[in-house]
């Protein structure tokens, strides 16, 4: 109770710090402005309950990755309490725009609260869930607490916890621990992450592993119709490498690599898809500063003789990944910890990474066991040889690329179901 109120005590002093942080994200992204109000706990005022009396479940998923892999889990959600109002919240726009692009109306929308006392309060007393469910290491210790204190039902799903976040958080475990231990239910992803969660304190009979959530991904109609109008923008016959959710450092890498590549490959397309929107601007100068031929998807320009495409706009890389020849994930080069490599995997696509995988350890060794994927050299100064090494391999070998692909593929299959066990745990707390 002592470290919970110095964090509460803490994060008063630092609320104007937070406030203007995020005043200053707003310069790249208005949504962080337009939509502030939501983060000091007065929701969307489209949040209704459909009954007075039925207290729905709310979902937290952080960002863009977070909703595209619980998006299965939610579908299920939405069939087994249908008289139950859901919501997703996210705490970033790109995460807000994926859920409405992903659910549209079926769910309510908000973004989550900032860790403050009375954000939170204001946040619980309009929705009144009767269950909360985080996301991964998704630990908001005063909003955790205030549900405990409500007896609002707590589960925590996709459990991932590694060697190092370990550590970072035993040093302040007096806060951590008892957040853990006011979980009703926390479902983690592997054994390993099981017992990281143990060690930090968490208490056994809360802790079980059930798989994990991006595994179950699959295709839907809507991917199946994006995918036919890029193709209407695309030439054929060229071959297509796509550099996936890339952030600062991904690009350089990628196109030093692409012009060694061109030399042996002059047709080949490359394709890049920039995380963040705000930097769409900045990865377009890039290229031409580097005096490459561009077009962009936002324009909607058909692409002929150029170098490479912009993906430009929001929710059309799962489509993009069914067109690509090859694939390399971004954020594996620039210290952020890559990014998921399952999506491209559901198409059956050779994948490249970087050295930098630290967010996806279980899924990594699990498709580096079965031959499912390309990890370059931890030497980082040889990236762009090893990278260019590695995609004029694939494009020399179809077979090995189609192999890689197809293994691949097969892991993703494998370990499907984590959405099923997580639906298990939901009906034995709700009520």
């Amino acid at each position: 109770m002592f470290a919970l109120l110095i964090y509460r005590i803490l994060l008063l002093f630092l609320t104007p710090i937070i406030l203007l942080a995020l005043l200053f994200r707003s310069f790249s992204n208005s949504q962080y402005r337009q939509r502030l109000s939501e983060r000091l706990g007065f929701t969307s005022s489209a949040i209704k309950l459909k009954k007075q009396n039925t207290k729905g479940i709310v979902v937290h998923a952080a960002s863009v990755g977070e909703v595209i892999a619980i998006t299965p889990f939610v579908e299920q959600l939405l069939k087994k309490f249908p008289s139950s109002p859901i919501t997703v919240t996210t705490f970033t726009p790109t995460g807000s725009a994926q859920v409405i692009k992903q659910f549209g109306a079926r769910v309510q929308h908000t973004f989550l609260p900032l860790d403050l006392l009375p954000c939170t309060a204001l946040f619980l007393n309009r929705l009144q869930p009767q269950l909360m469910i985080f996301m991964e290491t998704e630990l908001w210790p005063n909003l955790i607490s205030q549900c405990a204190n409500k007896k609002i039902k707590l589960l925590l799903i996709n459990g991932r916890l590694s060697a190092n976040s370990m550590k970072s958080y035993q040093k302040i475990s007096a806060l951590i621990t008892p957040t853990l231990n006011n979980f009703d239910k926390i479902l983690c992803q592997s054994h390993d992450n099981l017992d990281n969660f143990l060690q930090l304190g968490a208490e056994s009979h809360r802790c079980q592993v059930s798989g994990n959530l991006k595994f179950d991904i699959s295709l839907n109609a809507t991917t199946e119709e994006k995918k036919i109008i890029l193709a209407q923008l695309l030439p054929p016959n060229r071959p297509i490498w796509l550099v996936a959710s890339t952030h600062p450092g991904d690009e350089e890498v990628a196109l030093s690599a692409y012009k060694v590549i061109k030399e042996k490959f002059p047709q080949l397309l490359l394709v890049l898809v920039p995380r963040h929107p705000e930097r769409f601007s900045s990865v377009a100068k890039l290229c031409i500063n580097q005096g490459y031929s561009l077009a962009k998807r936002s324009e909607s320009e058909q692409v002929t003789s150029h170098n490479i495409w912009l993906l430009d706009t929001l929710g059309e890389l799962m489509a993009a990944y069914a067109l690509a020849d090859i694939v390399t994930m971004g954020g594996s080069f620039s210290n952020i910890g890559g990014h998921n490599p399952l999506e491209p995997a559901l198409f059956k696509k050779p994948i490249i990474v970087g050295n930098d995988m630290k967010n996806f350890t279980e899924i990594l060794l699990q498709l580096q066991k079965n031959n499912g994927i390309i990890q370059l050299p931890i030497i980082e100064s040889e990236n762009q040889q090893a990278l260019a090494q590695a995609v004029m391999h694939l494009l020399n070998d179809t077979q090995a690329a189609q192999l890689l692909g197809s293994h691949a593929h097969k892991v993703v299959l494998n370990n499907q179901g984590a959405s099923a066990r997580t639906l298990a745990q939901v009906q034995e707390l709700v009520i």
